[in-house]
């Protein structure tokens, strides 16, 4: 079920109950009318569709129940019902939990004994208060029934209240000035402003033709004289709001009895969001008015009673009833569709409302989120126009920038930004309150200069500053770990995220950035256990599991191999399109000697990344060790098609068409290639002196080897080979056949580059690097992992791979020994 088909049933859960509630004080028809206007009223869209309704909603629901079991505590002989006020505090209570206002019912309760359940008058009240404080007159048995019952509630509330600000932890939430600009006006300033609100609220329930999702910053100027012409319309509304309520309380009768309750349930509702008590974060906001309508609508049905009730207005009032009904059945429906996105919400706001540089950024935000930046830029830029001290307009200006890779004017921008900020005043101690995501301007400011190596010291003092302003300012914590990284500096980098350890140790990515850390001071087995302990927090953690398994299979112990493999497989199977993920497992089953296994992980990364160069080698050396050399050859090609200059595959390209394909010619293509991209690449010089002999060019053969000692003169089969070039050229008679072994002639020899040794490693792995988290919406997760060097050799190799070698070698000296017993004619 949506979100929103669930809060409209909700909704119409809310309407059936307020029926109940009207016939408490309606006839039936009126009733039915006010239940109707409820349900239609536009002012409840934002309730209904809106993301934040949902409390609204179940508090209203909740709210509404309280007051219908309180009316129900009243025995036939005027007893007392603990029952239902038992049930009435513990809805009370649900309802206040949902949403703050929740609580008021309690009040409407109180009136509701007082004036409508017992049927006092305000009159009677004050007699027979002035009797008993003169002595007169004692206090009648259904008013001390009537006390008891409200000393209860008043008690129930108390203790509710004081669990709310458990819950609250005793702290109201940080608004800033743009929120709610009146809060921090000076006086008058600040209570002609809240006093004008109240009519704004009121003209929204009669008029709610200009309907605006966000009421902040300046949709509605402050009023800093008494001379402001806005002031009348605040008289009018007391003065209308003051006769009603001497009305009600004055006079006896079911009329004025429901004009109380139609008062009370527009007013006690709204109290805590009147600024009355404690400030709140919106200026104006159509939300907090679901309650509130709720009276609002009992008025205007009891109103229309009375007027239908005249012969000669009859018909007029149901035609205006009527067009009432219709016309906000249709702006409710036209407002629903306002509500289909981000976008179309703001831009409606916009139709409402220019002044407010809120709603100018929320619309770029939208087209944010669409990747249109241009477009996006348009709209912030307006909203720094609009209100040229909001330091949040400036940020999104600087983070649009450098989504457009205008890093110059993205500076600007952040510059300007953090100008606006409360500047530290040396040798003098002051408070300020400062939005926490206004902090990320010196985050995003680091961020971005900090691409620039030279300004490396620059981007760590506004890390600094940042944690100066707030020192639980765990992101700049991460942050500046991942900078100190970046100076080469991981001692204070590990000071930075155990900072930040201390802040939040159940926070999985720390736990990952600690173990990077230790990576770079060398100490594997501290990263391995801080993988470990990200993967206790989150088992799904895809760069702790993949970079645990690397750093075990590093480790050469056999014992790690099951676990690094266990754990590769839950990397695939949380990111199944990464190729790195089987290339990995891949290279594990080599080290295995499982040699089926490898050719299918490794057929199963290229798959997903045809130019893996990594698993394309890997894949033609496997094919190679097994035997299966002609198939190594077109994984070769395709290797090379993409890496023209990737010199071990040329080297192995080339010793496959030498022995197996004995295409002499293709072979010296490929060593000729190596020695046009590395001159002094001793295997593929040799390689290219065997090509030399093979075509019987001794001479060419004899000064190759020359120069191949030169590059390596301490290798001894080379001075071995040149010898025996040498004393062929002396012979007399020359014999016709090859005097290098096959397995040497590639170059791959045993003391050199044995075949099995040679293993290429991750080559589309990212360099090792943190996990940093965005600011605001300029940074994005840069989850990068551990890395290795593609052209070299595996540092790790057992004990076994060495002593095949080592037989290797063996094997290649005898066979070179034999070799020269021929050719010396023995």
């Amino acid at each position: 079920m949506s979100y929103h088909l669930l809060n409209m049933i909700f909704h119409a859960v809310v309407s059936v109950i307020f029926l109940k509630v009207c016939k408490l004080f309606l006839e039936n028809r009126s009733s039915v009318i006010a239940s109707l206007l409820f349900a239609v009223h536009p002012v409840h869209t934002e309730a209904v569709t809106g993301v934040v309704g949902r409390a609204e909603l179940l508090s209203s629901i909740f709210f509404l129940a309280a007051f219908l079991s309180y009316t129900k505590s009243k025995g036939p002989d005027n007893s007392i019902l603990w029952t239902p006020i038992a049930l009435t505090v513990f809805l009370v209570a649900v309802a206040t939990l949902c949403k703050e206002q929740g609580i008021t019912v309690v009040g409407i309760c109180c009136v509701y004994e007082v004036f409508i359940a017992q049927g006092y008058t305000l009159p009677l009240l004050c007699t027979t208060a002035g009797q008993f404080l003169r002595g007169k007159g004692s206090i009648p048995f259904s008013m001390l029934q009537t006390l008891i019952k409200l000393i209860v509630l008043m008690f129930s509330t108390l203790l509710l209240v004081v669990i709310r600000v458990q819950v609250i932890q005793s702290q109201l939430p940080v608004f800033t000035r743009f929120d709610n600009p009146a809060a921090v006006s000076p006086t008058p300033t600040r209570q002609l402003t809240f006093n004008y609100l109240l009519p704004v609220n009121a003209w929204l329930l009669l008029n709610p033709s200009e309907l605006c999702c966000d009421w902040t910053m300046g949709t509605i100027p402050l009023i800093e004289s008494l001379l402001d012409i806005r002031n009348l319309a605040t008289f009018t509304f007391f003065c209308f709001l003051g006769a009603l309520g001497v009305f009600s309380l004055r006079y006896p009768g079911d009329s004025s009895k429901t004009v109380l309750m139609a008062l009370c349930l527009m007013v006690l509702p709204f109290i805590p969001a009147s600024n009355l008590f404690f400030p709140v974060g919106f200026v104006v906001a159509e939300r907090v008015l679901y309650v509130p309508s709720m009276g609002f609508c009992i008025l205007v049905a009891h109103g229309w009673q009375k007027i239908s009730n005249k012969s000669v207005l009859k018909k007029l009032s149901w035609v205006c009833l009527s067009v009432v009904i219709l016309t906000h059945a249709l702006k409710t429906l036209h407002r629903n569709w306002d509500w289909e996105s981000e976008y179309t919400l703001f831009m409606s706001a916009l139709k409402v409302n220019k002044n407010n540089a809120k709603l100018w950024n929320n619309v770029g935000h939208a087209l944010e989120n669409e990747k249109n930046f241009e477009k996006a830029l348009k709209y912030f830029l307006q909203a720094t126009h609009v209100q040229p001290d909001d330091i949040g307009a400036h940020m999104n200006v600087g983070r649009t920038y450098k989504n457009l890779n205008r890093t110059k004017e993205a500076e600007e921008s952040y510059m300007m930004a953090k100008s606006l900020m409360p500047q530290i005043i040396p040798g003098k101690k002051y408070a300020a309150r400062i939005a926490p995501n206004h902090l990320n301007v010196y985050i995003n400011l680091a961020n971005l200069i900090r691409a620039n190596e030279s300004r490396l010291e620059e981007a760590d003092q506004l890390y600094r500053q940042a944690i100066s302003m707030r020192p639980d300012f765990k992101q700049a914590y991460i942050s500046r770990g991942e900078l100190l990284l970046k100076m080469n500096k991981p001692l204070k980098a590990k000071e930075a995220y155990l900072k930040a350890l201390e802040l939040d140790r159940n926070n999985a990515d720390l736990w990952y950035n600690l173990a990077i850390v230790h990576i770079e001071l060398k100490e594997p087995n501290e990263a391995l256990k801080n993988f470990n302990h990200a993967l206790e927090l989150n088992p799904k953690h895809k760069l702790a599991l993949f970079n645990s398994a690397i750093l075990m299979q590093e480790s050469g112990e056999v014992k790690l191999r099951p676990e690094a493999r266990k754990r590769l497989l839950s990397y695939v199977n949380e990111e199944p399109r990464d190729a790195n993920g089987y290339f990995n497992l891949g290279m594990l089953a080599m080290d295995d000697k499982k040699d089926t296994e490898a050719e299918i992980w490794m057929k199963k990364a290229i798959k997903l990344q045809t130019d893996f160069r990594s698993a394309l080698f890997n894949l033609a050396l496997l094919y190679s060790q097994t035997a299966k050399e002609l198939k190594a050859l077109p994984i070769l090609e395709e290797l090379l098609r993409y890496y023209p200059d990737h010199i071990k595959g040329l080297i192995l390209k080339g010793d496959i068409l030498m022995n197996q394909k004995k295409d002499i010619l293709g072979a010296k293509k490929c060593f000729e290639k190596i020695l046009e991209l590395d001159p002094s690449n001793v295997q593929g010089k040799h390689n290219l002196c065997v090509v030399y002999f093979e075509e019987k060019d001794l001479l060419k053969a004899e000064r190759c080897l020359v120069e191949t000692l030169a590059l390596a003169p301490h290798e001894e089969y080379i001075q071995r080979h040149l010898s025996i070039v040498r004393d062929k050229i002396s012979s007399s008679s020359f014999a016709e056949q090859s005097i290098f072994p096959a397995g040497k002639t590639s170059g791959v020899e045993g003391d050199k580059i044995p075949t099995e040794s040679v293993k290429e490693i991750v080559s589309e792995s990212r360099p090792t690097q943190i996990i940093k988290t965005g600011d605001n919406k300029s940074q994005s997760k840069s989850n990068k992992q551990l890395g290795k060097n593609t052209d070299k050799e595996t540092p790790h190799k057992t004990t076994k791979d060495i002593k095949e070698i080592e037989k290797k070698r063996v094997a290649a000296l005898k066979r070179l020994e034999e070799i020269e017993r021929i050719l010396n004619g023995e």
